[in-house]
């Protein structure tokens, strides 16, 4: 967004081939799940002017849907260029641009943009100004941005805004990344060895995060994300044939840990990095990833820690099997009912977390009802690994060839 002499000027860039087959992106992680996938597949392989005179059609409905208002009131949107690319790789989005902009009346002060949540995540940024505004819109009504600039965010301001997105991305959005997290604690009960892989895995997914960020490194998501699930069936199969945590693990770890840092960065460059910020806003994504992986480690030893303990003791404990199953069977299918009344987001982002939950309880379980050694590697700590690594290995199937 730009204020140039009487006129604001827009210019967005992205997938327009979704907007114009109408695609709810609201929350869609997949366009091949979409209703409309054969058109959207469909105008992904027209030429770059047929592809333009498509956007300038289906101009209309956009300009009704988005709407900009100045000092609060709206403003008629006028459509000035569309710049569609050549046909690349069919399978994967094109990068097109387009532009529009408003008349400003005399004196106008301030602006705001309402921005549809059907039309996905818009990042805005001011333009042409002094510390101007930058914005992560994933619908609805922007703030009021002051046409003059001098709204960007300070470095602790931005510190803050980013921890609970790198929060979001492990709980409850990164079910790969908690899937590995999971993988490294169930290698051992010793605090040592999670410390271990906890340590490498952040220092590398820390390098590759910074390096990515700027433009340094940039790694193909077709290629990142397979290995990625690769990582979690490689963690997952080593915890049910070894003991204990062998030399080379925390290299492996630290290697695996590089290529989650290119994941997390692509997410964190869809939300867009303030220039003003960018430091700040980097640490504060970082510290927020931190912390989504201390509270998976966090609940996942609050449910298996009695389990853990009478394993050691060679005990068997009715009254906490009973809590164990209590919790599997009633407590975690009652704690379905809020997720649902909260939306399909919330739904298909919660429910998953919720299973693994109650798996790992229904596992802890059955293995406070047995009197012997070592109940807890045999019947929570390995079973809940090969599950790992069976979903891991689904998603490479998935990620590869599907």
């Amino acid at each position: 967004m730009e204020h140039i002499e009487d006129r604001l000027l827009f210019s967005i860039e992205g997938n327009l081939e979704s907007f114009v087959a109408e695609i709810d992106l609201e929350g869609l992680e997949d366009t091949n799940e979409a209703d409309a996938s054969g058109t959207y597949d469909a105008l992904r392989a027209l030429p770059p002017e047929e592809m333009a005179e498509r956007v300038r059609a289906f101009w209309p409905t956009m300009a009704a849907d988005v709407r900009v208002l100045v000092d609060g009131d709206p403003v008629e949107l006028r459509l000035d260029a569309v710049d569609v690319p050549a046909v690349g790789n069919p399978e994967l989005p094109r990068e097109s641009r387009l532009a529009f902009s408003a008349a400003l009346p005399e004196g106008a002060a301030q602006m705001q943009i309402d921005w549809p949540a059907r039309y996905g995540v818009l990042v805005l940024r001011q333009m042409g100004v002094e510390e101007g505004w930058d914005g992560y819109l994933t619908g609805g009504l922007s703030e009021e941005v002051s046409l003059s600039g001098g709204q960007a965010l300070t470095g602790w301001q931005a510190f803050g805004r980013y921890i609970p997105v790198g929060v979001e991305h492990i709980v409850p959005l990164g079910l790969d990344h908690i899937l590995f997290v999971l993988g490294l604690f169930f290698l051992s009960t010793r605090l040592r060895p999670l410390i271990w892989q906890v340590s490498a895995f952040t220092a590398a997914h820390t390098i590759t995060l910074a390096l990515a960020a700027l433009g340094y490194v940039t790694v193909p998501g077709t290629i990142v994300e397979p290995i990625i699930a690769a990582s979690i069936v490689y963690v997952a199969i080593e915890n049910v044939f070894s003991r204990g945590m062998n030399p080379w693990r925390p290299l492996i770890i630290f290697g695996f840990g590089l290529l989650h840092g290119l994941g997390f960065a692509s997410v964190l460059g869809e939300y867009g990095i303030p220039d003003s910020a960018f430091i700040p806003a980097l640490l504060g994504f970082n510290v927020g990833v931190e912390l989504g992986q201390l509270a998976v480690i966090a609940v996942a030893f609050v449910i298996v820690v009695s389990a853990m303990r009478l394993s050691e003791d060679g005990k068997r404990n009715p009254v906490a099997a009973a809590a164990y199953l209590l919790v599997a069977v009633v407590v975690v299918p009652l704690l379905v009912i809020p997720v649902s009344a909260m939306g399909p987001d919330a739904v298909e982002a919660f429910v998953p977390l919720l299973f693994m939950v109650a798996a790992v309880a229904g596992l802890s379980a059955a293995s406070c009802a047995v009197e012997r050694y070592e109940t807890y590697r045999h019947m929570v700590a390995m079973p809940a690994s090969i599950g790992i690594a069976l979903i891991g290995a689904y998603w490479v199937v998935e990620r590869v060839f599907l």
